[in-house]
This record gives C-alpha cells, structure tokens and sequence, in this order.
C-alpha cells in the first residue's frame, strides 16, 4: 500500500475492520502501524489490534514495583503514592494554575463563593494569571474580564499577572505577554515531572516539556484557587512512536494531523498520548508543543514528550526552580501502541469542519480559498513564522490572498523583526513578509482562532474560506457559521497563500 493511500485511509475504515486485519496483507512501506503491545518489535510495519488491557495483578511482595508510565509516575509524585494504574481517582497536588480572561472571572466567582468573598488563594505564587483571548476590541464585556482579572490579582497579590492596560499599542505593556499556552513556556513556567492545570483545553500543550498538563472547568479551578489540589482520575496511556527521518517538507503539525486522521477526535477520549522515538527527538520544543497542543483534538486527557537535552538547553535560561523528569518504565503497560515511518507521510490538512477529516494536501488543489490566517498556540510561535518565510523566500512570489500575521507572544512579535532568517541573506521575517505582500504582523494574541467580538483582528465575518495554523475548524470557531477552515501546516498554509488554492508546500520546497 503506498503512502498516499495510507494517508488517505478514513479513520473509520481503519478502526471498524481491526480484527480483521491480517498483518501479511501490510506492506513495508506503510507510513504507520498499530501494533500490539510487547517487548519484542516486529521489523515489519503492519497494523494489529491490540487487545482488551487486563487488571493489573498487585506485586507478590512489596519489595517489587509496579512498573509505570510517564504520566502514572507524575500522578503518583503528586498524591504521594508509591505506585498508581490506570481508572484509580487520586487527589494531586498542583504546581502551577492557570487561568486567562475567558474563565479566570468565572473561576474567581466560585473560588469567592465557596471559599468567603476574603480567602487567600492557596499560593499566590503558582497561580498564573494571563489575558490573551479577547484583548484588543472595543467589546465591554471583554474588557470588564480583564479588569476583574487585574482586581482579584491586586488582592490576592498574585506573582505572576501577565497585565495589559494601554490596548493602543502592547509594546507599553511590558508585563503583558500574549497567547498563555506560550507565554508559559517563555516565562519559565513549565517544568518537567510537574502538574499544570489550566482553564482551557490547549494547556495540554505544556505537556512537551515532559510535565502532566490539562485544562481544566472553572468550578475544579475555584477549588485549586483555594486548596491547591484537584481530584483527578489517572488516564491510561496510548503510546505513539514516530521515527524516520523527518522530510523537509513536513512540520509538526502534519504529524499531529495525521495521528488524528487515524484515531478520529475521540479516539483518546481521557487517555494520555505519550510521543517518542527518533523522529521526535529531533523535533526542537516549539515543534514538540505544536505535537501536544493538539491532543485535545483527539479527546486526549494530555499530551507527554519524554524531556532530553532539547528541554533542558530551552529551560536553561528560562526557571530556576529545580525539577525532577521522569520517564516510563521500559515494561509499563501501554493500552495500544501506534507506529509511524515518518519519511513516508506527506503533507496533509484537516477539512472542514473537523480535525480528523483529514485529506492530502495535493488532494485538495482544486479548493479555492479567500484567506490565510498564521498565529495561535497551536501555530503562532517564532518557529511558525520562521517556516512561512522560508517558502515565501523559496518561492520569490507575492500571496494572491489576505495573509493574516498573528504572533503568539510579545516576543514572538519582537522575534520577527530581530531574527534573521536562514537563507534570506540577512532579512528578518517581517521584512519578507511585507515583501511577500502580507498583513503588518498584528498585536500579539488569540485574535480570530476563537472567533471573539466582531471587531477582533482577522475575525471570519463572511463565509469565506481559510487555510489556518490554528487547532479547530468548527463551524462558527474563527467568527462566520458558514465559513470553511482547513488546518494546515506553516508550510501549506505559505504555499496556499501564494497560489490562491490548498497547495502542497512541496511544489515551492522542492
């Protein structure tokens, strides 16, 4: 079977016929397998069904430990246990809290509810507060948001508030930082073998540095506000190993794209999806968040990376604070294992209105599109923009449809006017953007990916079509119920951009 078809088989079709499948029937060639889990690996790759998990039996003696999974070890870290599985409910000491504008004055309201309009958070300084969502509009209700935000930090002497009160111009905010999901990892607040919670469903992004990380509601964040704790029930994990040698052409994003064209948006419903193997390895951190940012869209519980020498040389100039990494243990128990060659995967994007509707990128160059959107957590990092001016630069060419420049972060922001690119003989991202006859890089934020007010950056007020870095394409999710969006790589979302259609980034890469 060659790549393409691969590629384009339907998680449905996939999943539906598992006990059928017969393992000669696979060839070589195929870019992914699903393998049951053992300690022997079979040098083909084919794809299996792997069992029900039976009930872990409990150790002969005590002197002889469960073996464990990376997250299993960081919920027994965290509730003092000396060993956990899979399904038990344990309550878990939480390193860091986050919340942003969208939930954190819900949060605060349960939090005074239930705790008494004068208790004290339960550490001022593990609580991080972040206004990203609906920031620069004109909208009363957002605003108010982010004055309760900067009222309850006041009080309670919050450490860590990320505020913005100039919405003119963001370069006179010097606290402020932008998109929270990245502002966390900039700002020194992930670490690996800790528990981030966070009131939004990307925090899971985190999860590249090694850590547990999970959004969470706003009433179990009003009760981290005042206990520091949370109830939480350990996920099994899936374990999905990707090794090759990674294409020129692809990015993260086509990696976690092509993982959940396979296992449909509910396929790790409340399960944790652990990423290794070479090919993630060579992956730098902003690439590895893009990787766990998006397990949520598969239903996942979190997304893992196992931290190396990359998360330790990020984190050097990043926290002080002292943190211990763990790892799985080489015979922890895995609910399924799902094996990649990534040197045979193409480029792909997920069609509306869903992240597993997933589709070659060449499948679809007859799509006409009115717009290219680049930011997010998901694809708004230094990284991102450095990807779009490498095509742009490849290709010598103007776009021929609105290219919407959204940076993450204020120093994403401040990135692409310092950092020169490979290549581009000196000029910056900025500076080939604006040849390239993109928008002005806007002020840093979620801007459209959440829709928000009418008047926000970018925002899909027309039934138009888009190719977006972004991580959802729901109907209504960037503004207009009847706009269409195709989630794509920086490359794709480049190589779209400059030809008006979905276009595969190999036809200007290669």
């Amino acid at each position: 079977m060659a790549a393409s078809t691969a590629a384009a088989l339907t998680s449905t079709a996939f999943l539906s016929n598992k006990k059928d499948l017969d393992v000669a029937a696979f060839s070589s060639s195929l870019p992914f397998s699903y393998r049951r889990c053992e300690r022997t690996v079979s040098k083909k790759i084919c794809s299996v069904m792997t069992p029900q998990q039976s009930e872990r039996k409990p150790s002969a003696t005590g002197s002889v430990k469960t073996a464990m999974t990376m997250t299993e070890k960081i919920f027994a870290k965290a509730s003092q246990k000396t060993e956990l599985s899979p399904g038990e409910n344990v309550w878990v000491d939480v390193d860091v809290l986050m919340t942003h504008d969208v939930c954190g004055p819900g949060s605060i309201g349960i939090f005074k509810k239930e705790f008494g309009e004068n208790a004290k958070v339960w550490d001022r300084e593990k609580v991080v507060i972040i206004p990203d969502h609906y920031i620069f509009t004109s909208d009363e209700r957002a605003n108010r948001n982010v004055d309760i935000l900067r009222d309850f930090s006041k009080e309670q002497n919050i450490k860590y508030f990320y505020d913005i009160k100039d919405l003119s111009d963001f370069r006179v905010n010097p606290d402020y930082k932008g998109v929270c999901h990245v502002a966390l990892a900039q700002e020194g607040h992930c670490r690996p073998g800790e528990v981030l919670l966070g009131t939004d469903s990307h925090t899971c992004t985190a999860g590249a540095f090694g850590q547990f990380a999970s959004g969470i509601g706003n009433t179990d964040a009003g009760f981290v506000l005042g206990t520091g704790k949370s109830l939480l029930k350990v996920p099994p994990t899936l374990r999905f190993v990707m090794d090759g040698e990674m294409p020129d052409y692809l990015l993260a994003k086509d990696l976690i794209l092509q993982i959940i064209g396979e296992i449909s948006v509910s396929g790790a419903t409340y399960k944790a999806m652990e990423f290794l193997g070479t090919t993630i390895e060579s992956l730098n951190m902003e690439e590895r968040m893009t990787l766990c940012n998006m397990v949520v869209e598969a239903g996942g519980k979190n997304g893992v990376i196992p931290p190396d020498s990359t998360t330790f040389k990020y984190l050097e100039d990043k926290t002080t604070k002292p943190f211990e990494p763990v790892y799985s243990d080489e015979n922890a128990r895995f609910l399924s294992e799902y094996r990649f060659d990534v040197s045979k995967l193409e480029p792909v994007v997920a069609k509306p209105h869903s992240p597993d509707n997933r589709a070659l990128a060449r499948e679809c160059k007859d799509v006409k599109i009115d717009r290219v959107y680049v930011g997010s957590c998901t694809g708004g990092k230094t990284e991102d923009f450095l990807a779009l001016a490498k095509v742009f630069v490849a290709a010598g060419k103007k776009v021929k449809v609105p290219t919407f420049i959204v940076p993450a972060t204020q120093k994403v922001w401040m990135d692409l006017y310092s950092i020169p690119v490979p290549g581009a003989g000196g000029k910056t991202c900025s500076q080939i953007f604006e040849e390239a006859g993109c928008d002005t890089p806007a002020s840093p934020g979620c801007a459209a990916c959440l829709g928000g007010p009418r008047d926000t950056y970018a925002r899909m007020n027309e039934p138009q079509v888009c190719v977006s870095t972004t991580n959802r394409n729901f109907p209504g999710r960037m503004g207009h119920k009847e706009g269409q969006i195709y989630l794509a790589s920086p490359y794709t979302a480049a190589a779209s951009a400059l030809t008006g259609y979905v276009t595969d980034p190999r036809e200007f890469l290669q």
